[in-house]
């Protein structure tokens, strides 16, 4: 009976050299990479630790989600949505436009292929990518696992003690599932506010947990989206005067959020996106029910007690039938890719946008941006062009010995 050496060394005695780059990730940003590779000529292999493309987006959302921007905005290189789609697709939609991506441009990612370990081999001068079955060397390195890769899970005092279910917004599919229950959902981002909104439409009462201020914006205005008038007067104006112009146009349509116990940060939205990545709230319905009373504000937990109700900052005490965590999303980065310093140690680039796509030794990062489907698609220009100018040079590429 082999033990895990023997299988690990078995492993490593039939190593797979790979011609081109090998990409970790089978999300928009992987599958965006490997088209614009593609298009240069240059053969590349993903790897995938689920067995499907777009995991998070197929796996991890709920039902009723769409996409908060414009489909202009959330296209991948060299291949548009249908023209049928609606100006806000679907998750389902998304899902097919991915799924034709793929198919478009001949990605065949190899799935079930988890990461444990990835470093740079000084001896043979190429990337060293081990999974838990295969190990797999090559000249580039692309992480494409993006920002989003687990679940970010609160510390919060006695959460052992809730008798309830607790979850992440990863496995919520929707409020069916919670009709007639009292809820507490914790956090206040794009997916707490969805989250509370769905559960308001099956009849539950949602109690939103805001613990930081919150930028929340109209999604359009008077119809046109909110995002697209900033990006246009980007071009124009400096950005802190954008960011003023877009506060006065909530402020008219919304009006005090402040009221409501959603407190405004004092740096304005787009130059906080860009500073921490944090993205502005864009309203599809939640913030009428807030008004209203049908979602309750609350302010953060200080624990769930012995009885297992939720006691909060402000002295307020009640008791729930399950909670809702929505609390986002982490980079995985950290725990398998080693030896380098070209990441923080959160697992994003130490280079902001537009500078955070390369590093050395034929290390690449793409869909780390925090600027969205937008962000990767410049990534993936950029990488395929730079990897492709390096494969010309070389003589046919770079062959395995």
């Amino acid at each position: 009976m082999g033990s895990p050496r023997h299988e690990q060394d078995a492993t490593k005695a039939n190593p797979q050299f790979v011609n081109g780059p090998v990409i970790v990730g089978a999300g928009p940003s992987g599958l965006a990479v490997a088209a614009c590779l593609q298009q240069h000529g240059v053969p590349s292999l993903i790897l995938e630790r689920s067995d499907c493309i777009a995991s998070l987006w197929q796996q991890k959302t709920y039902d009723r989600l769409k996409l908060h921007l414009p489909k202009h905005f959330c296209q991948l290189p060299l291949l548009t949505f249908p023209p049928d789609f609606p100006k806000y697709p679907t998750k389902y939609q998304f899902i097919s436009y991915m799924e034709s991506y793929a198919k478009h441009f001949s990605i065949g990612p190899r799935f079930k292929q988890s990461v444990s370990r990835a470093e740079y081999d000084f001896v043979t001068g190429l990337w060293r990518v081990q999974t838990q079955d295969s190990l797999y060397y090559s000249r580039w390195l692309i992480v494409a696992t993006g920002e989003n890769a687990e679940p970010v899970i609160p510390e919060i005092p006695g959460i052992e003690r809730f008798p309830g279910p607790v979850i992440h917004t990863s496995v919520y599919k929707s409020g069916s599932e919670f009709r007639n229950q009292r809820v507490l959902i914790v956090g206040c981002g794009n997916s707490g506010m969805e989250v509370s909104l769905d559960l308001c439409r099956h009849n539950a009462s949602p109690h939103m947990v805001v613990r930081n201020s919150v930028h929340v914006l109209p999604r359009e205005v008077f119809g046109l989206s909110t995002f697209a008038i900033a990006m246009e007067l980007l071009k124009w104006l400096p950005l802190k005067l954008v960011d003023k112009l877009l506060l006065l146009v909530a402020n008219v349509t919304l009006g005090n959020t402040e009221r409501l116990g959603l407190r405004r940060p004092k740096t304005g939205p787009i130059e906080l996106k860009n500073a921490t990545g944090k993205t502005p709230v864009l309203d599809v319905g939640a913030l009428s029910h807030i008004k209203s009373g049908r979602i309750k504000v609350m302010e953060g937990v200080r624990e769930i007690t012995r009885t297992g109700s939720a006691k909060f900052m402000d002295g307020q005490e009640k008791e729930f039938d399950s909670i809702i965590l929505a609390t986002g999303y982490k980079s995985n980065v950290p725990t398998w890719l080693k030896g380098t310093d070209f990441f923080t140690e959160i697992g994003m680039p130490k280079a902001p946008f537009p500078n955070g796509w390369k590093g050395e030794k034929g290390l690449y990062a793409v869909g780390f941006t925090r600027k969205g489907i937008l962000g990767t698609s410049s990534d993936a220009v950029n990488i395929a062009r730079d990897i492709a100018d390096q494969w010309r040079t070389s003589t046919n590429g770079w062959k395995s010995s």
